[in-house]
């Protein structure tokens, strides 16, 4: 559905992409992660048909951008990251604008326009002006206007930024609705984890160039650079740190503050372990209870997607 080949977009001496290639398949949600000034925002207003690429070239449905953009825009939807409107302007009226920008008139205008507001819980705000909507309202107007042609693709752009955590929420499930009328999805954002509970796919970008392009699952495991633990002991941890550190397999012992169920602060040592070498992980434990030392505590620190993100980014996995 989406294909970049190459694309790369210069300003002067600054490469905000660089030979960037990503395949979207029809029906994929595609989360676009990547620090500010990564090429997120290029990317995606190239896609939308308002950016020209330096070289390279861009697909949305066997079209090619920059040369049949007349074709393409019927079948995207683009959501900045901020939306703009007219002043006076109510919710109703904004929308019959956009409806009639696509040719959409008398009676089917209504009911799309009823439609998109039912779908986005913003009929009850049908008479209210554009500019008295909350940061969050306001975005699912956005997303409401780009529906009203039924596009194939939605190009969102931090459709989450600024938005309170109800807003977030609501933005979330309205995401998980549009992924089951079979959208292809690309979106951009800086929420880690609701990206990894709404995308099948992720994309990790740093400085123009594409350091990872898989399915969330893929990002997890190539992140994942050996265990770590966390391991709590009743008293004496800065010798358990010694003890630990002695074991075969042990990259690393860091003694580190964490709050318990009481308010207290307690003290936990955090070992990064790689099992690789015969021994296991389950021989910590053991050999501390050996040493004299009660254990109170034994996890292993899930990889989640901010972990992949902050290794991949920082380069500390190749």
């Amino acid at each position: 559905m989406i294909e970049t080949i190459n694309l790369t977009k210069r300003y002067g001496e600054l490469v905000a992409l660089n030979n960037l290639n990503l395949t979207i398949n029809e029906g994929d949600c595609f989360g676009f992660i990547g620090p500010n000034g990564a090429g997120k925002t290029t990317t995606i207003k190239i896609l939308a048909t308002l950016l020209k690429p330096s070289s390279g070239q861009a697909n949305i449905a066997g079209l090619t951008v920059g040369y049949q953009n007349r074709q393409i825009r019927p079948l995207i939807g683009y959501v900045p990251d901020f939306m703009g409107a007219y002043e006076d302007m109510v919710v109703t009226e904004y929308l019959e604008f956009f409806a009639a920008a696509y040719d959409i008139h008398g009676a089917q205008r209504r009911k799309v326009v009823n439609d998109v507001l039912e779908l986005t819980d913003l009929g009850y705000k049908s008479t209210a002006e554009v500019n008295s909507l909350s940061r969050g309202m306001q975005q699912r107007l956005a997303v409401a206007r780009v529906l009203l042609h039924d596009p194939r693709v939605l190009l969102m752009d931090e459709p989450a930024s600024g938005l309170d955590p109800r807003a977030r929420i609501e933005m979330r499930e309205l995401l998980k609705e549009l992924r089951r009328m079979g959208k292809t999805i690309l979106i951009s954002s800086h929420i880690l984890p609701e990206l990894a509970e709404l995308c099948n796919v992720v994309g990790i970008i740093e400085r123009g160039s594409l350091l990872f392009n898989g399915t969330v699952e893929e990002a997890l495991k190539r992140a994942k650079v050996g265990y770590v633990l966390h391991v709590g002991v009743v008293d004496r941890i800065e010798e358990a740190a010694k003890v630990v550190a002695k074991m075969h397999g042990v990259r690393k012992v860091a003694v580190a503050g964490e709050d318990r169920p009481d308010g207290k602060a307690g003290r936990v040592l955090h070992v990064t372990y790689d099992d690789a070498a015969g021994s296991t992980a389950a021989d910590i434990p053991t050999v501390l209870v050996n040493n004299g030392f009660r254990v109170t505590k034994f996890t292993e620190e899930p990889v989640n997607l901010e972990t992949a993100f902050m290794r991949l980014t920082k380069g500390l996995v190749q």
